[in-house]
């Protein structure tokens, strides 16, 4: 897949491009279904197959105050483009100048001079461009003028049918269901397992002191982390190598009352030093919510309990 991160003229000899707009903030099931059916008109018509998203999340600078925290960074973002069979992912810079450009300034800049586009899929529902006055409507009705042809999908369930509202594969459902400790419907409509990426850092060492040392992550603030709780799940480091691990979300409220959000990980069969390392950490299964402990000796052997229940899920 070829990545563009500026919006330049397209060539003469380009033949043009079946295309898609959106955040696609996750990848989830549901874009999958999108970008299907853009890679298979573009192979009908001849065309190259594109994805058109934004650097950031557009609400992050239209409505900062109430924007939804991130299911991938931008980086996991491109990465997981990649794996749908798309020619091309165009990374648009947003900012407050583009917050204010109105649709058809967009149609016309990105679709048309950048792209050259002759066919676009998007979600019925789907609205672009200053005050999201742009919608399927407004892009059937430019494409008359300019050439192309507009595809508006209805949005679908987990089985890739159309669905009805509540049942619907999206991104503020997985937001949701992550919130809740509802990992497996979040993996469901994702497609896989839900996936932060953090930096090693040093922590207070109880987790060694426990006999249970652990790797203390650090994650961006923009980035969604699951209900509190304990999980099963897989740690890869840089050099690709993946690791199970038990996986520790919460406020630690045996040893504090009012702690900070900690992300630490327990990484099975494994005692090489990770600080300042970065790692991927995959969330596969939710064990149990977090709680205080009547004493140490109750807290010790429900962590044995946990790292041996991770065992076993994950062999």
């Amino acid at each position: 897949m070829e990545t563009l991160r500026q919006i330049i003229p397209a060539n003469q000899e380009d033949s043009g491009t079946v295309l898609t707009i959106g955040a696609y903030d996750g990848v989830h099931r549901g874009h999958r279904s999108v970008i299907s059916e853009v890679c298979r008109l573009a192979k009908e018509k001849g065309l190259r197959s594109s994805v058109v998203t934004f650097d950031r999340h557009p609400a992050s600078v239209v409505r900062p105050e109430s924007a939804p925290l991130l299911l991938t960074e931008l980086d996991q973002k491109i990465e997981q483009l990649s794996t749908t069979g798309i020619d091309l992912t165009l990374v648009v810079p947003f900012d407050e100048a583009r917050a204010k450009e109105s649709a058809e300034e967009f149609i016309e800049e990105v679709l048309v001079k950048c792209l050259k586009v002759k066919h676009v899929v998007v979600g019925e529902d789907f609205h672009f461009g200053y005050q999201r006055l742009g919608n399927v409507d407004l892009l059937r009705a430019v494409g008359k003028e300019k050439g192309f042809t507009v595809t508006g999908m209805d949005l679908v369930g987990l089985e890739g049918e159309p669905a009805r509202d509540h049942e619907q594969v999206s991104s503020t459902f997985i937001r949701q269901a992550l919130s809740e400790g509802n990992l497996e419907k979040a993996n469901n409509m994702l497609g896989r397992e839900y996936e932060v990426v953090g930096v090693v850092t040093a922590g207070d060492g109880r987790g060694q002191e426990l006999g249970f040392p652990t790797a203390n992550i650090r994650i961006n603030n923009s980035v969604l982390l699951p209900a509190d709780g304990v999980y099963a799940g897989w740690i890869e480091l840089v050099d690709g190598s993946i690791h199970a691990a038990a996986i520790s979300l919460g406020t630690r409220p045996h040893f504090y009352k009012d702690g900070d959000l900690l992300l630490e990980a327990h990484v099975l069969d494994f005692n090489e030093n990770l600080y300042e390392k970065k790692v991927r950490v995959r969330f596969v299964k939710h064990l149990r919510s977090q709680r205080k402990f009547d004493n140490l000796k109750s807290l010790i052997s429900q962590l044995e309990f946990d790292v041996q229940k991770t065992r076993e899920l994950m062999n």
